[in-house]
């Protein structure tokens, strides 16, 4: 039996990612993205911040992606996202509905394609490599009212001089807490720390004995890789790019420029 085409867009999305076959946390970035261009459609300012992922989009036909303004509707909402969003994300937004678009035009869903003339956003020049933080800066940035584990993972990162990536990648039953280092895998060289280090971290497990040693604030999606959820909390690992966000905005007050944060690259000791 032939399968009737959807008339809203949400059913046409839903129907998208169905056939799309990619996991759950996958879908539901996906989701987000297509939701977010639906009040562009409707003519109505999208949602921004943690209410972007919570907001019901508006409830409009999927015709709408025919209209004459639809095109028009959509460079305007992507040059208003342009400037508070960071250019790769942006760019990931258009290819996902580019891509949505053209699987319903395959199937005789629509008939005109709205996003031919969104190009990419142009990506930054790459940035010279900032100079690690002086003494004075790392003073005030260890004196921020900030989270334990943030306060955990900057000490961390300061201490040992290791790379983000191999410090995030540790686990709880990692930790030879005595001798202030961690139990390296093979092939691997141990992370050491210090006193800020040793007097945070005990306070950051809290007795956990495995998992994840950094975790995110809510429970991991279901898809998420055992070894990257916490099997006390249900937390998953904490990503390079949230710890990057987060540190950035913990210090734009301190950065030179006001506002423009520091990078966790700079946490790393000078030689």
């Amino acid at each position: 039996m032939t399968e009737l085409p959807p008339v809203e867009y949400g059913l046409a999305v839903e129907r998208y990612l169905a056939a799309s076959g990619l996991a759950e946390g996958s879908r539901r970035i996906y989701r987000i993205a297509l939701n977010t261009w639906a009040w562009a459609l409707a003519d109505r300012p999208a949602p921004t911040g943690p209410e972007r992922r919570r907001a019901r989009p508006p409830v409009l036909p999927l015709a709408l992606l025919d209209h004459p303004d639809a095109a028009e509707r959509l460079r305007a909402a992507a040059a208003g996202r342009g400037a508070g969003t960071d250019p790769r994300t942006l760019n990931r937004e258009l290819s996902t509905l580019r891509a949505a678009v053209a699987w319903w035009r395959a199937r005789g869903w629509i008939d005109g394609d709205p996003t031919t003339d969104l190009r990419p956003v142009p990506l930054p020049a790459p940035a010279e490599a900032a100079a690690p933080l002086a003494e004075e800066q790392l003073r005030a940035l260890f004196a921020l009212r900030a989270p334990l584990r943030e306060q955990a993972l900057w000490h961390l990162l300061h201490e040992s001089g290791a790379a983000i990536e191999t410090v995030l990648a540790l686990n709880a039953d990692q930790l030879d807490l005595p001798r202030r280092r961690s139990r390296p895998r093979p092939g691997q060289a141990p992370v050491r720390w210090q006193s800020g280090s040793a007097r945070l971290l005990p306070l950051l497990i809290a007795g956990r004995t495995g998992g994840p040693l950094f975790l995110t604030d809510r429970r991991a999606p279901a898809d998420t890789p055992a070894a990257d959820r916490c099997p006390h909390t249900g937390r998953a690992r904490l990503s390079y790019r949230r710890a990057a966000e987060l540190f950035t905005a913990h210090t734009r007050a301190l950065a030179e420029p006001p506002g423009t944060g520091w990078t966790l690259r700079q946490l790393r000791p000078g030689r």
